[in-house]
């Protein structure tokens, strides 16, 4: 379990970085300067989030459920809000209009906040700090 969270993040970070290269040099002059920063948010949100897993991946206080549940949200999380903007952002160079789907943005973004909700609950849970 956590061997598959933990490649996940490294895959996310990686992208990250290759994705956030592509918008400086590749994008630029391409897009907007307001698609540009479009971007670049999503790209630091999927840096955010390969970092999120990376704890959850190291966390012992969360049941395997828990992690679980927190993968799965992240992973679609992602995949609805960074889909969008990046098909949003860069919707001037495609045939496909990527407004008809905008509505999923917040979808993600909802995914990905509950996911950051569970951790809560499981701290919570917890009870007190015994180290």
């Amino acid at each position: 379990m956590n061997k598959i969270i933990f490649i996940t993040a490294t895959i996310l970070g990686m992208l990250a970085i290759v994705l956030g290269a592509f918008a400086a040099h590749g994008l630029k002059s391409l897009i907007t300067l307001e698609s540009l920063q479009a971007f670049d948010t999503g790209v630091r949100y999927q840096m955010y989030h390969a970092f999120f897993l990376f704890i959850i991946g190291g966390l012992k206080v969360l049941t395997e459920k828990a992690k679980w549940t927190i993968f799965y949200l992240v992973v679609i999380g992602l995949v609805f809000f960074l889909g969008s903007i990046y098909g949003l952002a860069t919707n001037a160079l495609t045939s496909f209009d990527f407004k008809s789907i905008g509505f999923i943005t917040p979808i993600g973004g909802m995914l990905l906040i509950i996911a950051w909700l569970i951790l809560l609950i499981n701290f919570l849970k917890n009870g007190t700090d015994k180290s």
